[in-house]
């Protein structure tokens, strides 16, 4: 999950046009928390892949890249 999520992460948010700090803001997780997340180096909570899922308006399979 690690690796395929944070792509899909960075993609979506890039996609999005916005930074780390901005999506940080939005779903209420410290700003460096994204950076790791994109990087593979922590995985986030379910609720915070809830947050993910809703502010990106994408299912959770597709944002963990279970599905495309």
């Amino acid at each position: 999950m690690k690796t395929d999520f944070g792509e899909r992460l960075k993609e979506l948010r890039e996609e999005k046009g916005i930074g780390q700090v901005e999506l940080a803001k939005s779903i209420r997780v410290s700003n460096g928390i994204i950076s790791l997340w994109e990087n593979g180096l922590r995985e986030p909570k379910l609720s915070n892949l809830i947050s993910l899922a809703q502010y990106f308006k994408v299912s959770l399979n597709f944002l963990c890249g279970l599905e495309d």
